[in-house]
């Protein structure tokens, strides 16, 4: 893992890939100025979504910044409100038209919560809208196996991508093995637990590395094979966030990160993974 760079991708199922080190733009009230500045610092990969009501200004940042559409690698996604056949082939239009695109990377379910009927419509609608050039790839977020098997069951072309809450307190082992057995790859979001670094592992880590500890969980997650999507409006952070590649956490270090798993007490966010 010591090779990993900035430039590294993953490769999706799809046949397109996809930049190891994604950025976060979830609850972010300046996404413009922000993904300008992640540009500067070299990320080429933003995780937005419908919900997060900033897809125009991520669109309006890759134009200002002067990248062609091709040099960026960006997902949306459409929540369980939205959920349903006809309603999701409007969505991703109206994604398309905010953005200002004519396609978009990556499209996820956002969440299973709206149940097996609608969850399916919507699948089976972002698979046509992928036929059709408008989605490269089609993928869920907070997906258990319950619902995976259920597009596996259905008889659907299985998605290249599940993104869920995944750090070293909340590792969701069941679903990655699921994933690493269904050649699905896994992103993580909340990928630094909000900043809440206080805990002893991660702290001496740090020290011995000489490192932040956002720096430290971000470089877990790589080597782990994981896409981290680290967020934050701070400039100075999001440059950080992105420092990953001059050092190596060793065995003893993953180790340890490891061993912090509380599965579902170490959760930070809403996490829906177990919706009916």
């Amino acid at each position: 893992m010591s090779s990993l760079t900035l430039d590294s991708v993953v490769n999706l199922s799809t046949g397109y890939t996809m930049p190891l080190l994604g950025f976060g733009v979830y609850r972010n009230d300046s996404a413009k100025d922000s993904c300008l500045e992640a540009f500067k610092a070299g990320y080429r990969h933003v995780d937005s979504a419908q919900m997060y009501q900033n897809e125009a200004e991520v669109g309006a940042a890759v134009r200002a910044y002067g990248l062609k559409r091709e040099e960026v690698f960006i997902t949306s996604k459409i929540a369980s409100r939205d959920h349903g056949y006809e309603s999701t082939l409007a969505g991703v239009d109206a994604s398309l038209e905010r953005f200002g695109f004519d396609y978009i990377d990556l499209f996820l379910i956002h969440d299973p919560r709206s149940g097996t009927e609608r969850r399916l419509a919507t699948y089976k609608a972002l698979l046509k809208c992928k036929k059709a050039g408008k989605i490269r790839t089609v993928g869920v977020s907070n997906y258990s196996p319950k619902h995976l098997d259920e597009i596996k069951n259905a008889g659907l072309k299985m998605p290249s991508v599940n993104q869920v809450e995944l750090h070293p307190l909340c590792q969701q082992k069941p679903i990655v093995d699921y994933c690493r057995s269904s050649n699905i790859v896994v992103e993580a979001y909340c990928p630094i637990i909000r900043g809440n670094f206080d805990n002893d592992v991660i702290k001496s880590i740090s020290e011995k590395h000489q490192r932040d500890p956002a720096q430290i969980l971000c470089r877990w997650s790589l080597q782990h094979g994981f896409v981290p999507l680290p967020k934050s409006a701070t400039p100075s952070r999001i440059h950080s966030n992105a420092q990953l590649y001059d050092f190596v956490l060793d065995e003893e270090d993953m180790a340890k990160l490891d061993g912090l798993d509380r599965g579902k007490e170490g959760e930070i966010s809403w996490n829906p993974v177990d919706a009916p």
